[in-house]
């Protein structure tokens, strides 16, 4: 009972934290030695505090570079805190962990684990220190990092002598030397301790770590150590099948005499050669347990264990960001749902400090990845989803550079590379508007707003038509596959750029700036009309190609393409295939805008099944398999599978009145349900000849329309 109180309070500590009483600093921050700031260190720390009465609450806020685990009283609290660090660049973030389930009365043992980073990566600016910061306070209570805290160099960690993962990762392969410390110091009183640890000169929020940000996302969701569903041995290898593509840590049980060397990796790490992360460990005398802290991902984990180790046992843990997969769909295509399932899982690996673009190579915030995934999560997970797209909004933006450009992976310190299209579509209509329209939630314009504008205003010029003119940036990549007719593109991504912002603008009482950015859309609509659109398609003049699909979509889905080029675009649709898996979504927006239902239903069922054609639960990044399994970019075909497909789609911010338009093409009977902040949308629709009889269940607060009539909350049956 203890542990389930415990846990809600955690939850609930996380949901509403900031309404606690907020205190200033005062804890400090703590090492041991300066000089072990160096890659792949841990140092453990641990605090034994005397208290006369057990407080109802007490928040820690618990700050580190790079990752902590907590114990009170030998029992987990916190499994790998911390967040990656770059708010800001220069910052980091802090916890707030409510710790009073965990005290008693008399002595209590504080105890946290510190794992330094050591080397920047595509999501994490170093602070070149290893350091913890651990400051609660409350009504007659104070428990604050300082040098009468114990600290020790974790001489057991180290790194593994397997080949090093990727460049792009921060972090290291570890490698754990049983015989040099004891895994349980937490639990148990250890001779090895070394003294005080050490306060570092400076003060929080000060150089070299810097602003320090409230941690803006949940704590991960701990599942527990699991039994894998299947195992089998080969040689030295026992091969360990996990439930489905996740973030797990390996645990073992082995029996065997010191020294010999257990290699752990996954399929991803050996089978596709993504050098990914991996582990070993170094046995001690007798009967053992270890559990790798690093997590890895991938379908199946690999324990190469030397022949005269004995293995008694082996799990695994699971961790991931803490949302719900709520979002569901079943249909009478039995490929759609299994797309379905696997888009569901590949955005939920895809996602932990902040939005990757895959948990293998490079666990990075590349924004051209992030527009997709943030529009999949409302229809897939529930709504703490929401934070982190708000999270990375803020990350976007607060890394602009002086001269205004805005680039992606960040945070970074070590790679400034700007894809110019990509970030007009991250800042615009799909991307930071979509995110406000969907969530219901615009709180974040006023922080964006002059950021977006001095992207939009002073790093793009406009040549004497007023439009863009073509920038490289520092990659010249509008989408993954074929370059072909990007000077199009760059004008309709703009477009919607400019159609994002005018919104915005006037959100902020800002009608000059929304005047002059819808005559800005009224020009490049005219020259595209006038000078692109040949009669049969928009095309570049003097481009000697044939039309881009990509091309002919954004013009329809932002409006620049009236209805009456809707033929001839079909056509084009029906030839021309450019679109990879991060752009193929906008395509079928477009088709269901042009009222093709079955044009946008056959070319799913033509391109998605070359990501998804074996007993991979993920999605490949690529219409063709790379080596890399899970992209979320590719799962981008679920937003159209609910707003037009079914037809679900928000009128009003937040879903607070919506649309029940369905456009079925083939299919025989539909079924999804989703999560928004007002409650839960239910659709069933089932074709009847012409006719489609639908159920659909109207959250309170809300309203639809279906059927010319507006329906108020409750259940409903309506013939559409």
């Amino acid at each position: 009972m203890k542990r389930l109180l415990a846990t809600a309070a955690l939850l609930l500590c996380l949901c509403a934290g900031a309404g606690a009483e907020e205190y200033s600093w005062k804890a400090k921050w703590l090492s041991k030695e300066q000089q072990v700031s160096e890659t792949n260190s841990w140092m453990a720390f641990r605090k034994d505090v005397e208290i006369e009465k057990v407080p109802e609450s007490l928040v820690a806020r618990i700050a580190a570079d790079s990752k902590y685990w907590l114990w009170i009283n030998g029992e987990l609290v916190v499994f790998e805190g911390g967040l990656k660090r770059g708010p800001s660049i220069g910052g980091g973030y802090y916890d707030k962990v409510e710790i009073a389930p965990f005290l008693k009365k008399g002595k209590n043992r504080i105890s946290v684990l510190v794992w330094y980073f050591g080397r920047s990566g595509f999501s994490h600016m170093s602070s070149g220190t290893l350091a913890l910061l651990f400051d609660a306070q409350g009504p007659g209570i104070e428990i604050l990092s300082d040098k009468s805290w114990e600290a020790s160099v974790q001489h057991g960690y180290g790194t593994a002598s397997h080949r090093k993962p990727n460049v792009r990762l921060s972090e290291s392969n570890i490698r754990y030397d049983a015989n040099a410390y004891n895994f349980f110091w937490f639990k148990e009183d250890d001779p090895k301790w070394l003294g005080s640890a050490l306060e570092l000169p400076f003060k929080p929020g000060d150089a070299p770590l810097g602003e320090l940000v409230e941690r803006p996302i949940p704590l991960w969701k701990d599942y527990g150590l699991k039994e894998y569903p299947s195992t089998r041995r080969s040689g030295d290898t026992l091969y360990c099948k996990l439930p489905y593509n996740c973030h797990f840590t390996p645990w073992l049980k082995v029996e065997a005499p010191k020294g010999k060397v257990v290699s752990i990796h996954t399929d991803h790490d050996i089978v596709t050669g993504e050098k990914c992360i991996s582990t070993e460990y170094v046995t001690k005398d007798g009967v053992q347990e270890y559990e790798s802290f690093g997590w890895m991902s991938g379908e199946e984990a690999y324990y190469i264990i030397p022949k005269d180790v004995k293995v008694l046992d082996v799990k695994f843990r699971e961790t991931g960001y803490n949302s719900e997969f709520s979002g569901t769909f079943s249909c009478s295509d039995p490929f759609l749902n299994d797309y379905w399932q696997k888009a569901q899982r590949t955005l939920y690996i895809c996602m932990r400090d902040t939005y990757y673009d895959c948990p293998d190579r490079e666990r990075a915030q590349w924004w051209g990845d992030e527009v997709n995934e943030l529009n999949e999560a409302f229809y897939l997970l529930d709504r703490k989803s929401d934070r982190l797209a708000r999270k990375g909004m803020m990350e976007l933006v607060r890394w602009q550079k002086p001269d205004g450009v805005m680039y992606a992976p960040i945070p970074c310190s070590n790679y400034f590379k700007e894809l110019p299209m990509q970030i007009l579509n991250s800042i615009g209509w799909y991307g930071f508007r979509g995110y406000g329209f969907y969530s219901g939630d615009f709180s974040f314009v006023g922080d964006v707003y002059p950021a977006v504008h001095k992207y939009l205003h002073e790093v793009w010029k406009l040549d004497s038509e007023g439009l863009p003119i073509y920038r490289t940036g520092a990659w010249d990549w509008p989408d993954a596959g074929s370059h072909q007719d990007r000077y199009a593109q760059l004008h309709l991504w703009y477009y919607l750029a400019l159609k994002a912002e005018a919104e915005f603008a006037r959100m902020l009482g800002k009608e000059a700036d929304a005047v002059k950015d819808e005559a800005m859309m009224a020009r490049i609509a005219d020259v595209l009309n006038s000078k692109y659109w040949n009669g049969a398609a928009y095309i570049t003049p003097g481009h000697t190609d044939n039309p881009d699909d990509r091309v002919q979509a954004l013009a329809v889905i932002s409006g620049v393409a009236s209805a009456d080029k809707y033929p001839a675009l079909k056509k084009v649709f029906a030839e021309r295939f450019n679109a990879t898996t991060y752009m193929f979504p906008y395509v079928l927006d477009a088709l269901y805008t042009m009222g093709e239902p079955q044009m946008a239903l056959d070319r799913m069922r033509k391109m998605y099944p070359t990501i998804m054609k074996d007993s991979c639960s993920t999605l490949y990044e690529h219409w063709y398999f790379d080596g890399s399994c899970n992209h979320a970019w590719a799962g981008g075909g679920v937003i159209s599978m609910v707003r037009q497909l079914a037809g679900v789609d928000a009128l009003e911010p937040g879903y607070k009145s919506f649309s029940l338009k369905p456009q079925m093409g083939d299919l025989k009977w539909l079924k999804t349900g989703f999560e928004t902040n007002y409650g839960r949308i239910e659709v069933s629709l089932e074709k009847k000849g012409r006719r489609i009889d639908a159920t659909v269940t109207v959250p309170e607060g809300t309203t639809c329309k279906a059927g010319g009539r507006t329906l108020v909350p409750g259940t409903h049956k309506v013939r559409l």
